[in-house]
């Protein structure tokens, strides 16, 4: 790698890292995941969202993504559904119940009803925006002469730094010193988490009707 595409990489790693740290409805879903599944919960949400992520980065690299920002139908349509999932999300977080059951000594054990692979991989799916984010991105890095193992550092770089992030997330709520306090009121906080991830939807919902 020249020393210029060594400092076009490190650009590209301080974007996507910028953008993975972003707080969002992502945070949302993975600090849930881990506070009410544990750390194996939790990383799997965070390894299920990079996967999400990875997979747009190479659908832009590819070019395939222009499609969903191009036509305004397949963006809309992606942006309704993200808007409903999220609500979905959201109407779950508001019916949060403690459960008398749960022991949360043991962090990454404990199993509950929710699907953290699911979440983690449609919160980004279902989000048109990361395709507006990475074509911005790509196209001041990427030209025709950019070689396909280049290309796919660049994904490799996004899919690497987002998993990285959450996992860290994941761990880090999940640490045995504030594990047990946070997990204790994990009925507020899914409340809270619930009613920002449907204030998130609104948002989304006005943008796509304007």
């Amino acid at each position: 790698m020249t020393e210029l595409n060594y400092a076009t990489w490190l650009t590209v790693a301080g974007i996507c890292a910028l953008g993975a740290m972003s707080p969002g409805p992502s945070l949302a879903v993975v600090l849930r995941h881990a506070l009410k599944g544990g750390r194996r919960n939790g990383s799997i949400t965070a390894i299920s969202h990079g996967l999400g992520i990875g997979l747009y980065a190479l659908l832009c690299i590819s070019g395939l993504a222009v499609l969903i920002t191009t036509h305004e139908n397949i963006y809309r349509g992606f942006q309704f559904a993200g808007a409903i999932y999220l609500v979905w999300l959201g109407i779950g977080g508001l019916r949060s119940k403690p459960a008398e059951s749960e022991q949360f000594s043991e962090p990454g054990i404990l199993a509950t009803g929710l699907n953290p692979a699911r979440d983690g991989f449609l919160i980004v799916f279902l989000n048109p925006k990361v395709a507006v984010f990475f074509i911005a991105l790509f196209s001041q890095v990427i030209s025709p002469e950019t070689s396909w193992p280049e290309r796919s550092l660049y994904a490799g770089t996004a899919w690497f730094i987002d998993t990285a992030w959450y996992l860290i997330v994941a761990f880090m709520v999940t640490h045995q010193r504030w594990l047990g306090t946070l997990q204790k009121h994990s009925v507020w906080l899914d409340r809270v988490f619930g009613i920002v991830l449907i204030m998130l939807a609104g948002r989304l919902f006005l943008e796509t009707l304007n």
